[in-house]
């Protein structure tokens, strides 16, 4: 911004020596006050100084006229690409996540491509039931319950069947997905539900719908209720993944493993919520490739505590 200009006094052709009028700075100040140029005034016979402003406050520049300063961004998937290189993936392995941070919104993913949902398809399962029997303006029935409570929290597979039959199988899926918001998932041929192909950032939106609010999500609030505790409550044997990045404070989620007939190697996957500090994350961790059961869950759970750390 230029200075104002500011009047100078002729040097009188007397003996008084000539004063020096030296420019320090035009100094700006938010907020609306008065900001000029200071000018100083030399007495070069005594050295003595006296400071004047040659500003006025109709000279002030506007609130309108400074320009907004951005806001400095972070790159989160930066962040959790760097993270992700203390994660030990075996040779031949896959892995890819994303995660949220439910109080900031604050995101990041990692990975890319398509992968076997194995039982994590059941929340989607369920999810797709609740939706229709909300359209249907009903509760759903004692059967569906007992089948809903056997394929979460025991991931047991014959209920799974029955209620991906009672869905309307892919196509029931298929149609819900759409409404959730879920654009690279589609449902498995026949009863293969467990080949559902999907994507970590699917399975990021649809705990989105599972954890949402009433603004943010197709199901209601019963209904996300009723999954959340399902998830809260997974069998003993079954509680690993991303629960192990949970400070202890209270997790909810959802396993899959499924070993590959073609391969002989392992789909392990897991989705769901964790805490840690006081703060609510949504993650979602999908892998194949793995040689055992065993190193594909070590691959889940540093992936999943590689992405929470990525976002604190």
């Amino acid at each position: 911004m230029e200075s104002p200009r500011a009047t100078r006094r002729r040097a009188r052709p007397s003996r008084v020596r000539p004063l020096l009028y030296t420019a320090l700075a035009a100094v700006t100040v938010l907020g609306g006050t008065a900001a000029g140029t200071v000018y100083v005034k030399a007495q070069a016979h005594s050295g003595a100084a006296d400071v004047s402003s040659a500003a006025t406050a109709a000279d002030s520049p506007s609130l309108e006229s400074v320009e907004p300063v951005a806001q400095p961004t972070v790159d989160y998937d930066a962040r959790l690409t760097k993270a992700m290189k203390s994660v030990s993936v075996p040779d031949g392995a896959e892995v890819s996540v994303a995660v949220l941070d439910v109080s900031s919104g604050a995101n990041a993913s990692y990975g890319k491509g398509a992968f076997d949902t194995a039982s994590i398809v059941k929340v989607d399962i369920l999810a797709t039931l609740l939706l229709q029997a909300q359209d249907a303006g009903r509760h759903l029935t004692a059967a569906e319950k007992s089948y809903a409570t056997s394929m979460i929290e025991n991931s047991d597979n014959a209920s799974a069947t029955a209620l991906w039959d009672r869905i309307g199988k892919a196509g029931g899926l298929d149609a819900a997905n759409k409404r959730f918001g879920l654009t690279g998932t589609e449902g498995g041929a026949g009863v293969l539900w467990g080949l559902t192909q999907t994507t970590a950032a699917d399975q990021l939106t649809l705990l989105e719908q599972v954890f949402g609010t009433n603004s943010t999500s197709k199901l209601s609030a019963a209904s996300r209720a009723y999954l959340q505790g399902l998830m809260g409550q997974i069998a003993s044997d079954q509680q690993w993944g991303v629960s192990a990045a949970d400070d202890g404070s209270g997790w909810a989620l959802k396993n899959g493993w499924l070993p590959r007939s073609t391969t002989n190697l392992w789909d392990v996957n897991s989705i769901g919520r964790v805490t840690t500090n006081g703060r609510h994350y949504l993650v979602a961790v999908v892998s194949k490739g793995s040689a055992t059961q065993a190193k594909g869950i070590t691959l889940v759970e540093s992936t999943a505590k590689a992405a929470i750390a990525a976002l604190r």
